[in-house]
């Protein structure tokens, strides 16, 4: 009797502890998220870079600095015309009416030249002196007008004849280009239509406008000749030299155009590269009519905002280095 009441108070304990271990198992069972908010915080912290990087794939960030010792130029875009050109090609002639032929008055021995081909002479100034055999002097030849010697067709000690050909004096302050016109362009180009001419030797440019179309055909390159006249202050447009000419037959306002410099292809898409401060973001656009130096922007761009216009395949390839190194 005495052993089992020993025993009774030992069995208590035994069964308040086991009763604490169910309890403190249930309790770990009713609060299954205890310990786990931090691997859900994370989850959504990867979920926020990876958007963060799509975000960033198509944008950089260069200083004002660096822009500037890159070469890359941002401007305003705005509205604009895009041309309808015709580019062609042309030669230089010299103007009728600005050349002049001089000639032996009376047969005799030429005594004196005094003018030679490439100089300028100015009217007036005399060229040649000749004997006559007729009166037994010497008479003198002066230049009919102010210009440049193209050729001299006499020598000192030559005899001249009566009406012979001694010099060509041309004035070549302004040309004649006459530019060769093909197949259908007959029909859109007309007189009075803007044109730029170009020199082939060193690029330089002159405006001007086309005087008229001449009726007949060029033989030779079975082409209808437009022609235009330019000023030649410089003395490097040269007649017989080939040029080529850009002509205008029309022209279409757009409300946003941009340089053709500032389009670049990514994956697919053309885009310009939009700079908000030190940011330049590439935006997808949707592209109208172009000439040989703008196009027109038809959705994506508004006018006002800062595109670049130069260097932007220097802004291409930044962004490109970015987007591998988030690949990394």
């Amino acid at each position: 009797m005495k052993a089992c009441l020993s025993l009774a108070p030992m069995s208590r304990i035994a069964i308040l502890v086991l009763l604490l271990a169910g309890l403190a198992a249930c309790g770990d069972r009713a609060d299954p998220n205890v310990g786990t908010a931090a691997p859900d915080d994370h989850a959504h912290a990867d979920d926020g870079d990876e958007h963060a990087d799509e975000h960033d794939a198509d944008q950089t960030t260069l200083t004002a600095e660096q822009a500037r010792v890159a070469g890359i130029v941002s401007a305003a875009v705005g509205p604009g015309t895009i041309a309808d050109e015709h580019e062609v090609q042309g030669l230089l002639a010299p103007i009728d009416g600005r050349m002049a032929q001089v000639t032996a008055r009376f047969p005799g021995p030429i005594r004196a030249l005094r003018a030679d081909v490439g100089d300028a002479v100015r009217a007036g100034q005399p060229l040649a002196a000749i004997d006559s055999n007729l009166s037994l002097t010497t008479y003198t030849i002066a230049a009919p007008i102010s210009g440049v010697v193209l050729s001299r067709q006499a020598q000192v000690g030559g005899v001249a004849g009566e009406g012979q050909l001694l010099f060509e004096i041309g004035d070549l302050s302004r040309l004649w280009v006459d530019l060769h016109i093909f197949g259908s362009d007959t029909q859109h180009i007309t007189a009075g239509v803007p044109v730029t001419i170009t020199r082939m030797t060193d690029g330089v440019s002159q405006a001007t406008t086309l005087e008229r179309v001449l009726p007949g055909t060029a033989t030779a390159s079975q082409s209808t000749v437009a022609r235009a006249t330019i000023g030649n202050d410089d003395g490097l447009w040269r007649p017989g030299a080939a040029v080529r000419a850009r002509i205008v037959v029309a022209s279409t306002p757009a409300e946003v155009v941009v340089p053709l410099a500032a389009l670049q292809d990514m994956e697919g898409r053309e885009v310009v590269f939009v700079r908000e401060g030190d940011t330049y973001r590439a935006r997808p656009v949707t592209l109208g009519a172009r000439d040989a130096t703008q196009v027109a922007v038809t959705q994506g761009l508004r006018a006002g905002e800062q595109v670049v216009v130069e260097q932007s395949y220097t802004v291409k390839a930044d962004i490109g280095k970015a987007g591998a190194g988030h690949e990394h």
